[in-house]
């Protein structure tokens, strides 16, 4: 299935090579006994860095290199990759808003794995709509006071810096949202516990609380860019969710054919039955259309183009499918897929969330909507 990614460049093809030894011997390992334990995935992503990984979003590879990338991370341990695409979310931030100035004192440390970012733009009342954002920003001398809270940030209790958004003009809608770094360690603010979820065990998100005052130096940009800086990266982080789904899905398909041919009934193999044959036909099938969507969408990122709606589309279809081949891969595993003696139950929970986090697929469609309606 991946020589879909025969056109990129040798040096990338040979990184993506290199990936996939390391995270088949090193990660993919600790993914049962992390799911088990719900252990923070910090030797994992410690595993990453020294790859050169935690840094690959920032024009280290092209937008097709590291969609294969990630979906490598996540056929190993969708965990570790959740951990790491929210470490993107907050250096593409930096990378899309920041000054240079700014961009100087983060980017390196976190390129290198030295640090770890978070994404803080959700609020329990400013989910699908974050212009209904409570968080306020308020000009202070030389600094802003932070005050509010945030909801299902991921990283966001073990982070070393946040890139938090918060409103700084009420009167100004969505224009008058901004972004700030609020580092590890400052006082007033206070990560609350971390939330016992359904799946992804090892990628923990937080509630955090905020009454702090900040530099106006880690302000993102001029006031009022946060929520543009948002939503681009916001189209980035969905291109990545969807190589999540892909690598999960890759997984899964993966276990369901080595199951069909190994897993002997009435003295033949499961693949010898031509309804087997055919679910595993429309499962591969259904994969690949979500690839080549999100290769396309990829393609028209690493061309400069706006690549919104072809990110939305991607993200919705790979996050659905995840769901129909995970499932289709336990239930043709029978009794055995629902144990926890085999990975197909974890595929399945880790995947849930994918079609509910950075955008639903209802937000999905709604993007995808606008884009044909306008």
């Amino acid at each position: 299935m991946t020589d879909l990614f025969h056109m990129l460049p040798e040096e990338e093809r040979a990184f993506c090579d290199m990936l996939s030894r390391i995270c088949a011997d090193k990660i993919a390992p600790l993914a049962a006994e992390t799911d088990e334990s719900s252990t923070f995935v910090h030797r994992q992503l410690a595993v990453l860095a020294e790859a050169g990984m935690m840094g690959a979003n920032l024009h280290v590879l092209s937008a097709q290199g590291l969609l294969r990338a990630v979906e490598i991370v996540a056929g190993a341990c969708a965990s570790t990759a959740s951990a790491l695409t929210a470490h993107y979310l907050a250096t593409d931030s930096l990378l899309l808003g920041a000054d240079q100035a700014l961009q100087d004192r983060f980017l390196p440390a976190a390129a290198e794995g030295k640090t770890l970012g978070a994404f803080a733009l959700t609020e329990r009342n400013a989910g699908s709509d974050p212009a209904d954002m409570r968080t306020k920003a308020t000009r202070d001398g030389d600094g802003y006071w932070l005050k509010g809270s945030k909801c299902f940030i991921s990283n966001g209790g073990v982070a070393d810096f946040l890139v938090v958004y918060a409103v700084t003009n009420p009167e100004a809608g969505h224009r008058g949202i901004s972004a700030f770094v609020v580092e590890k360690g400052t006082p007033g603010f206070t990560p609350g516990r971390a939330e016992n979820t359904m799946g992804l065990k090892g990628g923990h998100v937080w509630e955090l609380e905020f009454d702090c005052l900040i530099p106006a130096t880690n302000r993102l940009g001029a006031e009022g860019t946060g929520f543009r800086t948002a939503m681009q990266v916001l189209d980035r982080g969905r291109l990545e969710v969807a190589a999540m789904c892909i690598g999960i899905a890759q997984t899964a398909l993966n276990a369901a054919t080595d199951w069909a041919k190994t897993r002997i009934i009435g003295g033949e193999p499961l693949a010898a039955r031509q309804g087997i044959r055919w679910q595993l036909a429309d499962m591969a099938t259904d994969l690949q259309a979500a690839r080549l969507l999100a290769l396309e969408a990829a393609r028209q990122r690493q061309n400069g183009s706006r690549f919104s709606q072809a990110a939305s589309m991607a993200k919705l279809y790979a996050s659905e499918m995840a769901h129909r081949v995970t499932d289709a891969a336990l239930q043709l595993h029978g009794g055995y897929g629902f144990t926890r003696d085999f990975p197909l139950e974890r595929h399945a929970r880790d995947c849930r969330i994918m079609r509910i986090y950075e955008g639903s697929s209802e937000i999905q469609r709604t993007i995808i909507a606008g884009h044909l309606l306008h």
